[in-house]
Protein backbone atom coordinates (compact mmCIF):
# COMPACT_ATOMS: atom_id res chain seq x y z
CA UNK A 1 0.00 0.00 0.00
CA UNK A 2 1.35 3.48 -0.77
CA UNK A 3 2.29 5.65 2.18
CA UNK A 4 -0.22 8.43 2.80
CA UNK A 5 1.31 11.88 2.50
CA UNK A 6 0.14 14.92 4.41
CA UNK A 7 0.52 18.49 3.20
CA UNK A 8 1.52 21.45 5.31
CA UNK A 9 1.74 25.13 4.37
CA UNK A 10 4.81 27.02 5.59
CA UNK A 11 4.48 30.80 5.55
CA UNK A 12 8.11 32.00 5.47
CA UNK A 13 8.65 35.77 5.43
CA UNK A 14 12.18 37.05 4.88
CA UNK A 15 13.67 40.52 4.72
CA UNK A 16 13.48 40.71 0.91
CA UNK A 17 10.66 38.33 -0.02
CA UNK A 18 7.89 36.17 1.35
CA UNK A 19 6.97 32.63 0.40
CA UNK A 20 4.17 30.18 0.98
CA UNK A 21 5.58 26.70 0.55
CA UNK A 22 3.71 23.40 0.63
CA UNK A 23 5.56 20.53 2.26
CA UNK A 24 4.50 16.97 1.50
CA UNK A 25 5.49 14.65 4.33
CA UNK A 26 5.40 10.93 5.02
CA UNK A 27 7.54 8.92 7.46
CA UNK A 28 10.33 8.53 4.84
CA UNK A 29 9.45 11.28 2.39
CA UNK A 30 9.75 15.07 2.44
CA UNK A 31 9.34 17.36 -0.55
CA UNK A 32 8.62 21.06 -0.96
CA UNK A 33 6.64 22.97 -3.56
CA UNK A 34 6.70 26.76 -3.70
CA UNK A 35 3.08 27.83 -4.06
CA UNK A 36 3.69 31.58 -4.14
CA UNK A 37 6.52 34.09 -3.74
CA UNK A 38 6.06 37.82 -3.31
CA UNK A 39 8.32 40.83 -2.69
CA UNK A 40 8.92 42.44 0.68
CA UNK A 41 9.54 46.09 -0.10
CA UNK A 42 9.87 48.43 2.91
CA UNK A 43 8.65 52.01 2.53
CA UNK A 44 9.98 55.22 4.03
CA UNK A 45 7.23 57.59 5.22
CA UNK A 46 7.97 60.97 6.79
CA UNK A 47 11.53 59.87 7.42
CA UNK A 48 10.70 56.54 9.10
CA UNK A 49 11.31 53.16 7.43
CA UNK A 50 8.27 50.86 7.73
CA UNK A 51 7.38 47.35 6.70
CA UNK A 52 4.43 47.27 4.28
CA UNK A 53 2.70 44.74 6.51
CA UNK A 54 -0.69 44.85 4.74
CA UNK A 55 0.96 44.00 1.43
CA UNK A 56 2.78 41.13 3.13
CA UNK A 57 -0.45 39.85 4.62
CA UNK A 58 -2.11 39.98 1.19
CA UNK A 59 0.83 37.98 -0.14
CA UNK A 60 0.18 35.38 2.57
CA UNK A 61 -3.51 35.17 1.59
CA UNK A 62 -2.58 34.85 -2.09
CA UNK A 63 -0.08 32.15 -1.16
CA UNK A 64 -2.65 30.18 0.82
CA UNK A 65 -5.01 30.46 -2.14
CA UNK A 66 -2.27 29.05 -4.40
CA UNK A 67 -1.57 26.31 -1.83
CA UNK A 68 -5.25 25.40 -1.79
CA UNK A 69 -5.22 25.10 -5.58
CA UNK A 70 -2.04 22.98 -5.46
CA UNK A 71 -3.51 20.52 -2.98
CA UNK A 72 -7.02 20.35 -4.45
CA UNK A 73 -6.31 17.35 -6.64
CA UNK A 74 -4.38 15.48 -3.95
CA UNK A 75 -5.58 16.20 -0.43
CA UNK A 76 -6.36 19.12 1.78
CA UNK A 77 -3.81 20.94 3.88
CA UNK A 78 -3.31 19.58 7.40
CA UNK A 79 -2.10 22.82 9.01
CA UNK A 80 -0.25 26.11 8.56
CA UNK A 81 2.89 27.40 10.29
CA UNK A 82 4.39 30.90 10.21
CA UNK A 83 7.98 32.07 10.55
CA UNK A 84 9.49 35.51 9.93
CA UNK A 85 12.39 37.74 10.91
CA UNK A 86 12.72 38.78 14.55
CA UNK A 87 12.55 41.85 16.86
CA UNK A 88 9.91 43.93 15.01
CA UNK A 89 6.28 44.21 16.09
CA UNK A 90 2.85 45.70 15.48
CA UNK A 91 0.83 47.66 18.03
CA UNK A 92 -2.91 47.03 18.31
CA UNK A 93 -5.74 49.03 19.84
CA UNK A 94 -8.20 47.47 22.28
CA UNK A 95 -10.42 46.35 19.38
CA UNK A 96 -7.51 44.67 17.57
CA UNK A 97 -6.98 47.45 15.04
CA UNK A 98 -3.38 47.92 13.88
CA UNK A 99 -2.33 51.40 15.04
CA UNK A 100 0.58 51.90 12.62
CA UNK A 101 2.69 50.01 10.14
CA UNK A 102 5.52 48.24 11.99
CA UNK A 103 8.83 50.11 11.95
CA UNK A 104 11.71 48.38 10.16
CA UNK A 105 14.64 47.30 12.33
CA UNK A 106 17.02 49.18 10.00
CA UNK A 107 15.32 52.48 10.81
CA UNK A 108 17.51 54.92 12.72
CA UNK A 109 15.07 55.77 15.53
CA UNK A 110 16.91 53.78 18.20
CA UNK A 111 20.12 55.68 17.42
CA UNK A 112 18.57 59.14 17.16
CA UNK A 113 16.69 58.74 20.44
CA UNK A 114 19.69 57.39 22.35
CA UNK A 115 17.77 54.23 23.24
CA UNK A 116 20.85 52.12 24.00
CA UNK A 117 22.23 54.76 26.37
CA UNK A 118 18.87 55.00 28.17
CA UNK A 119 18.73 51.22 28.60
CA UNK A 120 22.32 51.11 29.90
CA UNK A 121 21.56 53.85 32.41
CA UNK A 122 18.65 51.84 33.82
CA UNK A 123 20.27 48.42 33.57
CA UNK A 124 24.02 47.96 33.04
CA UNK A 125 24.96 45.80 30.03
CA UNK A 126 26.49 43.14 32.27
CA UNK A 127 23.26 42.75 34.25
CA UNK A 128 21.11 42.80 31.11
CA UNK A 129 23.17 40.04 29.50
CA UNK A 130 23.24 37.92 32.66
CA UNK A 131 19.43 38.10 32.74
CA UNK A 132 18.65 37.54 29.05
CA UNK A 133 21.78 36.29 27.26
CA UNK A 134 21.00 38.33 24.14
CA UNK A 135 23.78 40.06 22.22
CA UNK A 136 23.74 43.81 21.88
CA UNK A 137 22.11 44.83 18.63
CA UNK A 138 20.87 48.42 18.32
CA UNK A 139 17.50 47.31 16.94
CA UNK A 140 16.58 44.73 19.60
CA UNK A 141 12.96 45.06 20.67
CA UNK A 142 13.79 46.63 24.03
CA UNK A 143 15.59 49.49 22.27
CA UNK A 144 12.71 49.93 19.84
CA UNK A 145 10.26 50.15 22.75
CA UNK A 146 12.40 52.71 24.54
CA UNK A 147 12.66 54.72 21.31
CA UNK A 148 8.87 54.56 20.89
CA UNK A 149 8.12 55.66 24.45
CA UNK A 150 5.69 58.57 24.53
CA UNK A 151 4.54 58.10 20.94
CA UNK A 152 0.76 58.13 20.30
CA UNK A 153 0.78 54.56 18.98
CA UNK A 154 2.51 53.07 22.04
CA UNK A 155 0.37 55.14 24.41
CA UNK A 156 -2.81 53.88 22.72
CA UNK A 157 -1.62 50.28 22.36
CA UNK A 158 -3.32 47.52 24.33
CA UNK A 159 -1.54 44.65 22.58
CA UNK A 160 1.92 44.11 21.06
CA UNK A 161 2.39 41.29 18.55
CA UNK A 162 5.70 40.26 17.02
CA UNK A 163 5.52 39.95 13.24
CA UNK A 164 4.75 36.19 12.97
CA UNK A 165 2.26 36.48 15.80
CA UNK A 166 0.59 39.41 14.04
CA UNK A 167 0.14 37.39 10.84
CA UNK A 168 -1.18 34.47 12.90
CA UNK A 169 -3.62 36.78 14.72
CA UNK A 170 -5.02 38.15 11.48
CA UNK A 171 -5.52 34.60 10.18
CA UNK A 172 -7.15 33.21 13.33
CA UNK A 173 -8.24 36.05 15.60
CA UNK A 174 -6.33 34.40 18.50
CA UNK A 175 -3.32 36.31 19.92
CA UNK A 176 -0.20 34.64 21.27
CA UNK A 177 3.57 35.14 21.60
CA UNK A 178 5.72 32.32 20.25
CA UNK A 179 8.74 31.64 22.46
CA UNK A 180 11.65 31.32 20.01
CA UNK A 181 10.88 34.72 18.55
CA UNK A 182 10.05 36.23 21.93
CA UNK A 183 13.56 35.35 23.10
CA UNK A 184 15.00 37.88 20.62
CA UNK A 185 13.15 40.76 22.32
CA UNK A 186 15.71 40.72 25.17
CA UNK A 187 12.82 40.26 27.58
CA UNK A 188 13.04 36.47 28.10
CA UNK A 189 15.14 34.63 30.69
CA UNK A 190 16.77 31.75 28.73
CA UNK A 191 17.10 29.64 31.91
CA UNK A 192 13.41 29.69 32.83
CA UNK A 193 12.21 30.18 29.22
CA UNK A 194 9.76 32.74 30.59
CA UNK A 195 9.55 36.54 30.78
CA UNK A 196 12.45 38.32 32.51
CA UNK A 197 10.15 40.40 34.70
CA UNK A 198 12.95 42.25 36.56
CA UNK A 199 14.36 43.46 33.22
CA UNK A 200 10.97 44.74 32.07
CA UNK A 201 10.39 46.48 35.41
CA UNK A 202 13.81 48.15 35.35
CA UNK A 203 13.12 49.49 31.85
CA UNK A 204 9.48 50.41 32.45
CA UNK A 205 8.23 48.00 29.77
CA UNK A 206 4.67 46.74 30.29
CA UNK A 207 4.74 42.96 29.75
CA UNK A 208 0.94 42.87 29.78
CA UNK A 209 1.11 44.16 26.21
CA UNK A 210 2.32 40.71 25.17
CA UNK A 211 -0.22 37.87 24.94
CA UNK A 212 0.60 34.53 26.61
CA UNK A 213 3.64 32.58 25.45
CA UNK A 214 3.29 29.69 23.02
CA UNK A 215 5.82 26.94 22.31
CA UNK A 216 6.60 25.26 18.98
CA UNK A 217 3.95 22.61 18.47
CA UNK A 218 1.26 24.45 20.40
CA UNK A 219 -2.07 25.20 18.69
CA UNK A 220 -2.35 28.81 17.50
CA UNK A 221 -5.98 28.89 16.43
CA UNK A 222 -8.05 28.00 13.38
CA UNK A 223 -8.49 30.03 10.20
CA UNK A 224 -11.30 32.57 10.40
CA UNK A 225 -14.29 32.11 8.11
CA UNK A 226 -13.41 35.21 6.09
CA UNK A 227 -9.89 33.85 5.55
CA UNK A 228 -11.31 30.53 4.37
CA UNK A 229 -13.55 32.39 1.92
CA UNK A 230 -10.65 34.57 0.72
CA UNK A 231 -8.28 31.66 0.11
CA UNK A 232 -10.65 29.01 -1.20
CA UNK A 233 -9.80 26.63 1.62
CA UNK A 234 -12.91 24.66 2.43
CA UNK A 235 -12.48 23.16 5.89
CA UNK A 236 -11.47 24.34 9.37
CA UNK A 237 -7.69 24.55 9.19
CA UNK A 238 -5.46 24.87 12.25
CA UNK A 239 -2.46 27.13 12.56
CA UNK A 240 0.35 25.45 14.49
CA UNK A 241 3.03 27.39 16.36
CA UNK A 242 6.45 26.53 14.92
CA UNK A 243 9.87 28.06 15.54
CA UNK A 244 8.42 31.38 14.40
CA UNK A 245 11.79 33.12 14.35
CA UNK A 246 12.95 32.00 10.91
CA UNK A 247 16.40 31.13 12.28
CA UNK A 248 14.81 28.80 14.85
CA UNK A 249 13.07 26.96 12.02
CA UNK A 250 16.24 27.05 9.89
CA UNK A 251 18.25 25.37 12.65
CA UNK A 252 15.64 22.61 12.86
CA UNK A 253 16.26 22.33 9.11
CA UNK A 254 20.01 21.62 9.52
CA UNK A 255 20.52 18.05 8.20
CA UNK A 256 23.25 17.16 10.71
CA UNK A 257 24.06 13.47 11.12
CA UNK A 258 25.99 14.00 14.40
CA UNK A 259 25.60 16.50 17.26
CA UNK A 260 29.09 18.05 16.90
CA UNK A 261 28.14 20.52 14.18
CA UNK A 262 28.22 24.26 13.71
CA UNK A 263 25.64 26.00 11.55
CA UNK A 264 25.51 29.15 9.48
CA UNK A 265 22.02 30.26 8.48
CA UNK A 266 22.71 32.51 5.50
CA UNK A 267 20.74 35.14 3.68
CA UNK A 268 20.46 38.84 4.36
CA UNK A 269 22.18 37.97 7.65
CA UNK A 270 24.60 35.19 8.52
CA UNK A 271 23.80 33.63 11.88
CA UNK A 272 26.70 31.43 12.88
CA UNK A 273 26.97 29.28 15.97
CA UNK A 274 26.11 26.09 17.83
CA UNK A 275 23.05 24.35 19.22
CA UNK A 276 23.37 23.96 22.99
CA UNK A 277 21.35 22.48 25.83
CA UNK A 278 21.84 25.48 28.13
CA UNK A 279 22.71 29.19 27.72
CA UNK A 280 26.19 30.65 28.19
CA UNK A 281 25.68 33.78 30.28
CA UNK A 282 29.16 34.69 31.56
CA UNK A 283 30.93 37.99 31.01
CA UNK A 284 33.32 36.55 28.44
CA UNK A 285 30.35 35.51 26.30
CA UNK A 286 28.85 39.00 26.59
CA UNK A 287 32.15 40.62 25.61
CA UNK A 288 32.30 38.37 22.56
CA UNK A 289 28.76 39.54 21.69
CA UNK A 290 27.15 36.10 21.48
CA UNK A 291 23.43 35.61 21.78
CA UNK A 292 21.45 32.85 23.49
CA UNK A 293 18.22 32.64 21.50
CA UNK A 294 15.79 29.88 22.32
CA UNK A 295 15.26 27.02 19.91
CA UNK A 296 12.89 24.14 19.36
CA UNK A 297 12.75 21.25 21.88
CA UNK A 298 14.38 23.14 24.72
CA UNK A 299 17.54 24.02 22.81
CA UNK A 300 19.55 27.24 22.80
CA UNK A 301 20.82 28.83 19.59
CA UNK A 302 24.22 30.12 20.70
CA UNK A 303 25.24 32.36 17.83
CA UNK A 304 26.52 35.66 16.56
CA UNK A 305 24.69 37.80 14.01
CA UNK A 306 26.97 38.70 11.08
CA UNK A 307 26.15 41.22 8.39
CA UNK A 308 25.61 38.50 5.76
CA UNK A 309 24.85 38.78 2.06
CA UNK A 310 23.15 42.11 2.76
CA UNK A 311 26.50 43.72 1.95
CA UNK A 312 26.60 42.16 -1.52
CA UNK A 313 22.89 42.79 -2.11
CA UNK A 314 23.38 46.48 -1.35
CA UNK A 315 26.44 46.65 -3.63
CA UNK A 316 24.42 45.18 -6.48
CA UNK A 317 21.63 47.70 -5.86
CA UNK A 318 24.18 50.51 -6.02
CA UNK A 319 25.73 49.23 -9.24
CA UNK A 320 22.33 48.76 -10.87
CA UNK A 321 21.31 52.28 -9.83
CA UNK A 322 24.51 53.63 -11.39
CA UNK A 323 23.80 51.69 -14.59
CA UNK A 324 20.34 53.25 -14.71
CA UNK A 325 21.75 56.73 -14.10
CA UNK A 326 24.21 56.32 -16.96
CA UNK A 327 21.50 54.95 -19.30
CA UNK A 328 22.91 51.43 -19.33
CA UNK A 329 20.07 48.95 -19.71
CA UNK A 330 21.77 45.88 -18.22
CA UNK A 331 21.49 44.87 -14.58
CA UNK A 332 24.20 43.04 -12.68
CA UNK A 333 24.60 39.40 -13.69
CA UNK A 334 25.24 37.66 -10.36
CA UNK A 335 26.62 34.49 -11.95
CA UNK A 336 29.16 36.43 -14.01
CA UNK A 337 30.01 38.63 -11.02
CA UNK A 338 30.77 35.61 -8.82
CA UNK A 339 32.85 34.00 -11.57
CA UNK A 340 34.91 37.18 -11.86
CA UNK A 341 35.22 37.41 -8.07
CA UNK A 342 36.56 33.85 -7.96
CA UNK A 343 39.41 34.98 -10.24
CA UNK A 344 40.18 38.11 -8.21
CA UNK A 345 43.17 38.19 -5.85
CA UNK A 346 42.16 36.40 -2.62
CA UNK A 347 42.30 38.27 0.70
CA UNK A 348 43.69 41.39 -1.01
CA UNK A 349 41.37 43.52 1.13
CA UNK A 350 39.07 42.44 3.95
CA UNK A 351 36.69 44.37 6.18
CA UNK A 352 35.04 43.64 9.52
CA UNK A 353 31.56 42.28 8.79
CA UNK A 354 30.63 43.37 12.31
CA UNK A 355 31.35 47.04 11.70
CA UNK A 356 28.14 49.05 12.31
CA UNK A 357 29.03 51.17 9.28
CA UNK A 358 27.52 48.42 7.12
CA UNK A 359 24.07 48.17 8.72
CA UNK A 360 22.28 51.01 6.94
CA UNK A 361 21.16 50.77 3.30
CA UNK A 362 22.68 52.69 0.36
CA UNK A 363 26.24 53.49 -0.76
CA UNK A 364 27.66 50.10 0.27
CA UNK A 365 30.56 50.04 -2.25
CA UNK A 366 31.69 53.46 -1.00
CA UNK A 367 31.53 52.31 2.64
CA UNK A 368 33.56 49.20 1.84
CA UNK A 369 36.13 51.35 0.04
CA UNK A 370 36.29 53.73 3.01
CA UNK A 371 36.86 50.83 5.42
CA UNK A 372 39.73 49.51 3.27
CA UNK A 373 41.24 52.99 3.04
CA UNK A 374 41.06 53.52 6.82
CA UNK A 375 42.88 50.25 7.47
CA UNK A 376 45.60 50.86 4.88
CA UNK A 377 44.47 48.15 2.48
CA UNK A 378 44.09 48.38 -1.29
CA UNK A 379 40.74 49.88 -2.26
CA UNK A 380 38.67 47.56 -4.52
CA UNK A 381 38.61 49.02 -8.03
CA UNK A 382 35.95 46.90 -9.73
CA UNK A 383 32.70 45.16 -8.81
CA UNK A 384 34.54 41.82 -8.93
CA UNK A 385 37.16 43.03 -6.44
CA UNK A 386 34.50 44.48 -4.15
CA UNK A 387 32.55 41.22 -4.31
CA UNK A 388 35.67 39.21 -3.46
CA UNK A 389 36.32 41.56 -0.54
CA UNK A 390 32.77 41.01 0.76
CA UNK A 391 32.90 37.21 0.45
CA UNK A 392 36.40 36.88 1.93
CA UNK A 393 35.25 39.10 4.80
CA UNK A 394 32.11 37.04 5.43
CA UNK A 395 34.15 33.82 5.42
CA UNK A 396 36.47 35.36 8.02
CA UNK A 397 33.48 36.41 10.13
CA UNK A 398 32.06 32.88 9.90
CA UNK A 399 35.42 31.47 11.02
CA UNK A 400 35.70 33.84 13.95
CA UNK A 401 32.13 33.20 15.13
CA UNK A 402 32.58 29.42 15.07
CA UNK A 403 35.98 29.57 16.78
CA UNK A 404 34.60 31.85 19.50
CA UNK A 405 31.47 29.73 19.97
CA UNK A 406 33.47 26.54 20.46
CA UNK A 407 35.89 28.24 22.84
CA UNK A 408 33.17 29.83 24.97
CA UNK A 409 30.92 26.76 25.10
CA UNK A 410 33.62 24.11 25.44
CA UNK A 411 32.19 22.23 22.47
CA UNK A 412 34.08 20.76 19.51
CA UNK A 413 32.99 20.89 15.88
CA UNK A 414 33.68 18.40 13.10
CA UNK A 415 31.71 20.08 10.29
CA UNK A 416 29.95 23.32 9.41
CA UNK A 417 26.45 23.25 7.91
CA UNK A 418 25.43 26.17 5.72
CA UNK A 419 21.69 26.49 5.14
CA UNK A 420 19.52 29.18 3.57
CA UNK A 421 19.98 31.26 0.46
CA UNK A 422 23.76 31.32 0.75
CA UNK A 423 24.02 27.65 -0.26
CA UNK A 424 23.61 28.83 -3.87
CA UNK A 425 26.75 30.98 -3.52
CA UNK A 426 29.32 28.26 -4.15
CA UNK A 427 32.22 30.70 -3.79
CA UNK A 428 31.12 31.74 -0.30
CA UNK A 429 30.68 28.08 0.71
CA UNK A 430 34.19 27.17 -0.48
CA UNK A 431 35.75 30.25 1.12
CA UNK A 432 34.03 29.39 4.42
CA UNK A 433 35.49 25.87 4.29
CA UNK A 434 38.93 27.32 3.54
CA UNK A 435 38.70 29.93 6.30
CA UNK A 436 37.40 27.52 8.96
CA UNK A 437 39.62 24.61 7.95
CA UNK A 438 36.57 22.37 8.24
CA UNK A 439 34.30 20.58 5.77
CA UNK A 440 31.24 22.62 4.86
CA UNK A 441 27.99 20.84 4.05
CA UNK A 442 25.72 23.15 2.05
CA UNK A 443 21.97 22.70 1.93
CA UNK A 444 19.08 22.86 2.09
CA UNK A 445 18.36 26.35 0.77
CA UNK A 446 14.82 26.36 2.16
CA UNK A 447 15.86 25.26 5.65
CA UNK A 448 13.43 27.60 7.43
CA UNK A 449 10.45 26.28 5.46
CA UNK A 450 11.60 22.71 6.04
CA UNK A 451 11.99 23.25 9.78
CA UNK A 452 8.57 24.88 9.83
CA UNK A 453 6.99 21.91 8.01
CA UNK A 454 8.77 19.32 10.17
CA UNK A 455 7.43 20.81 13.42
CA UNK A 456 3.92 20.88 11.94
CA UNK A 457 4.22 17.30 10.71
CA UNK A 458 5.43 16.05 14.07
CA UNK A 459 2.60 17.87 15.83
CA UNK A 460 0.12 16.19 13.47
CA UNK A 461 1.63 12.77 14.24
CA UNK A 462 2.81 12.17 10.68
CA UNK A 463 6.41 11.76 11.88
CA UNK A 464 7.83 11.13 15.33
CA UNK A 465 11.01 11.68 17.30
CA UNK A 466 13.24 14.51 18.42
CA UNK A 467 15.55 16.77 16.46
CA UNK A 468 17.96 13.91 15.53
CA UNK A 469 15.09 12.00 13.90
CA UNK A 470 13.80 15.09 12.07
CA UNK A 471 17.32 15.80 10.79
CA UNK A 472 17.77 12.19 9.70
CA UNK A 473 14.74 12.64 7.43
CA UNK A 474 16.30 15.79 6.01
CA UNK A 475 19.64 14.08 5.47
CA UNK A 476 18.02 11.26 3.52
CA UNK A 477 15.71 13.40 1.38
CA UNK A 478 17.41 16.75 0.66
CA UNK A 479 20.21 17.44 -1.85
CA UNK A 480 23.47 18.40 -0.12
CA UNK A 481 26.92 19.43 -1.34
CA UNK A 482 30.15 19.11 0.62
CA UNK A 483 33.13 21.48 0.34
CA UNK A 484 36.54 20.47 1.66
CA UNK A 485 39.14 23.03 2.81
CA UNK A 486 41.70 23.99 0.17
CA UNK A 487 44.61 26.41 -0.21
CA UNK A 488 46.97 27.98 2.28
CA UNK A 489 45.27 28.16 5.69
CA UNK A 490 48.00 30.49 7.01
CA UNK A 491 46.81 33.19 4.59
CA UNK A 492 43.48 33.21 6.46
CA UNK A 493 45.37 33.46 9.76
CA UNK A 494 47.18 36.56 8.51
CA UNK A 495 43.96 38.14 7.23
CA UNK A 496 42.25 37.43 10.57
CA UNK A 497 45.15 39.12 12.36
CA UNK A 498 44.74 42.22 10.17
CA UNK A 499 41.07 42.43 11.07
CA UNK A 500 41.82 41.92 14.75
CA UNK A 501 44.18 44.88 14.68
CA UNK A 502 41.55 46.98 12.90
CA UNK A 503 38.95 46.14 15.57
CA UNK A 504 41.34 47.16 18.34
CA UNK A 505 42.02 50.45 16.58
CA UNK A 506 38.31 51.10 16.09
CA UNK A 507 37.60 50.45 19.75
CA UNK A 508 40.51 52.63 20.87
CA UNK A 509 39.26 55.54 18.77
CA UNK A 510 35.69 55.19 20.01
CA UNK A 511 34.31 54.02 16.67
CA UNK A 512 32.83 50.82 18.05
CA UNK A 513 32.52 48.48 20.99
CA UNK A 514 35.29 46.08 21.93
CA UNK A 515 33.52 43.43 19.91
CA UNK A 516 30.86 43.47 17.23
CA UNK A 517 28.06 45.77 18.39
CA UNK A 518 26.01 45.22 15.27
CA UNK A 519 27.40 42.01 13.83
Amino acid sequence: MPTTEHRFAAVDLGASSGRVIVGEVAPERLTLHEAHRFPNQPTRVLGTLHWDILSLYQGVLDGLKAAAAHTAGNSTLTSIGIDTWAVDYGLLAADGTLLANPVHYRDTRTATTGAAEKVAAALPPQALYAATGIQHLPFNTIYQLIAARGTPALIAARRLLLIPDLISYWLTGEPGTELTNASTTQLIDPRTRDWATPVAEALGIDLSLFPPLRHPGDPAGTLRQDVLAETGLTHPLPVTAVGSHDTASAVVGVPAATPDFAYIATGTWSLAGLELDAPVLNEESRAANFTNELGVDGTVRYLRNIMGLWMLQECIRAWDAENTRTAQTTSTDLTALLQAAAQATPLRSVVDAGDPAFIAPHHMPDRIADACRRTGQPVPRTPAETTRCVLDSLALAHRRAIEDATRLSGRTVSAVHIVGGGVHNTLLCQLTADACGLPVIAGPAEAAALGNVLVQARTAGVITGGLPELRALLHSTQPLRQYEPTGDHSAWDRAAARLGAARVTRAATGQGDEEEPCA
